[in-house]
């Protein structure tokens, strides 16, 4: 929807005061200059929309006398804004002046000469037409974005009517004496007009969704969690940026820390993604189970020098294939702690914290716990996103191993874990990577699409500086 996206990118915009955000959005004034278009589709549509309220009133005609009128369903039919300045309105929200505009509007007439009543249809057009305006912003209690009209002002420099059906040959010749009242008139409700317009747009918003499920698991909250302000060249805006569980909102340990985007005019948009945000998506994943996974051999790349079976697995675990000879096995991955995201600048850090057990498949098709083990793995991350996708790169850093429990004796440990390492580096990881590079498609917000963007890792969060493109 238009206005949803003038609103993104002329309205929605604040500093950072009081609550911290999980994360953040900068609209500079080429983003703002870019939005002016649909700033002014959104003025045009808002006005074209409304009918004009009744005109009634009385003027004298030589020779006739005075004529009552009464001109009612003016509605403008054209709207050309032909210049027109965009600009922030420091502290209120964004100030827009249009000169030389020209309007066309239509309606019905009715007039009263002497008792004899008669009507018809007009056509009204007013050029050198000049209106300024600003749209303030600012935030409700649910963290839904607020707008209104204010400081409006506007001129009329020429108005012509002409008159069809009825006697309109008669008042066509004294048009002269309408101008003046109708211009008064007429200048005097646009205004008003654009304000209804602002009210119903006001109306939409205070329905808006601030919160949206992403699947079985998540939702996110991204309602505004400060009041808007406007700085003199560019908006900030703050979001909550957090996520929670579904049917629980289960309240997450961590909390946002305070972080600054950099000047940066060269784009239109900024985002920043704090560290918050993905550690709480990570805490809703982890306290609803969804971080565990289990492993049959046949599930296992046919590469990989370690094989779910006790034969196999026998080699660290000399008992095993002693007590279940020739067995098929199932491996159990899950995460015992969260995973933890670290920003740091031009690298990302993951923990994982994970623990493995491991069963053998009786014939019975029961399982006997065989052991368990706890994985620890640091990785550092690279991210690349374009204007269709995002993807990016691991590398391992770390990794430890630790026996928790053995149903089958002693365990061969650094062997295990050196074995593990290898398979990490050489069959997990590449995999990994040939997906992420790849990448994964960007959801299309509004009908706006990226252009030219670029990641750049900062301590505490990952900064996205782009153009945008925006397509009806």
């Amino acid at each position: 929807m238009v206005w949803a996206f003038v609103f993104v990118l002329l309205g929605a915009c604040s500093r950072a005061e009081g609550t911290n955000a999980g994360l953040k959005g900068r609209v500079t004034q080429k983003g703002l200059e870019y939005g002016q278009q649909f700033g002014l589709e959104l003025v045009k549509s808002l006005l074209k929309r409304e009918h004009v309220p009744d005109l009634n009133g009385s003027y004298n005609i030589p020779l006739i006398g005075d004529v009552g009128y009464s001109v009612s369903r003016i509605q403008i039919q054209e709207l050309q804004l032909n210049e027109s300045v965009v600009s922030f309105s420091e502290g209120t929200g964004v100030r827009l002046v249009v000169s030389n505009a020209h309007m066309q509007l239509s309606g019905v007439w009715r007039v009263k000469v002497l008792f004899i009543p008669d009507s018809g249809s007009f056509d009204l057009s007013v050029r050198d037409l000049s209106l300024s305006a600003e749209l303030g912003v600012s935030r409700d209690d649910s963290g839904r974005p607020q707008v209104w009209s204010t400081n409006c002002r506007s001129s009329i420099g020429r108005l012509d009517v002409k008159f069809h059906d009825g006697a309109s040959w008669l008042y066509n010749l004294f048009t002269g004496a309408l101008q003046a009242p109708l211009r008064y008139e007429v200048n005097r409700q646009l205004c008003p007009e654009l304000g209804k317009g602002i009210s119903d747009l006001e109306r939409v918003l205070k329905t808006m969704q601030v919160s949206a499920q992403l699947d079985p698991f998540a939702a996110i909250d991204y309602s505004l969690v400060n009041k808007p302000v406007i700085a003199r060249d560019h908006g900030d805006m703050d979001l909550k940026g957090e996520f929670y569980g579904v049917g629980k909102h289960t309240e997450s340990p961590f909390s946002p820390a305070p972080f600054l985007l950099p000047d940066e005019g060269d784009h239109m948009l900024l985002l920043g993604l704090s560290e918050f945000s993905a550690n709480s998506a990570a805490f809703v994943y982890f306290t609803a189970g969804a971080l565990r996974k289990n492993f049959r051999d046949d599930m296992i790349p046919k590469r990989s020098p370690i094989r779910l079976n006790t034969g196999s697995m026998g080699l660290f675990f000399p008992e095993l294939k002693k007590l279940y000879p020739d067995m098929p096995m199932e491996l159990h991955l899950s995460a015992r702690k969260q995973p933890l995201l670290t920003c740091r600048p031009d690298s990302l850090a993951l923990a994982l914290f994970g623990a493995a057990e491991a069963f053998v498949v009786l014939p019975n098709a029961t399982l006997a716990s065989a052991f368990l083990l706890d994985l620890d793995a640091s990785l550092a991350a690279q991210l690349h996103l374009d204007s269709a996708k995002v993807g990016g790169s691991v590398a391992l850093t770390n990794f430890s191993m630790s026996v928790v429990r053995s149903h089958i004796g002693s365990v061969q440990v650094k062997t295990l874990e050196t074995l593990l390492k290898l398979a990490l580096r050489m069959v997990a990881l590449p995999m990994a990577n040939k997906k992420l590079k790849k990448g994964f498609p960007l959801p299309s917000v509004y009908n706006v699409s990226l252009v030219n963007p670029r990641v750049k890792i900062n301590q505490g969060f990952v900064l996205v500086a782009t153009d945008v493109q925006y397509k009806a």
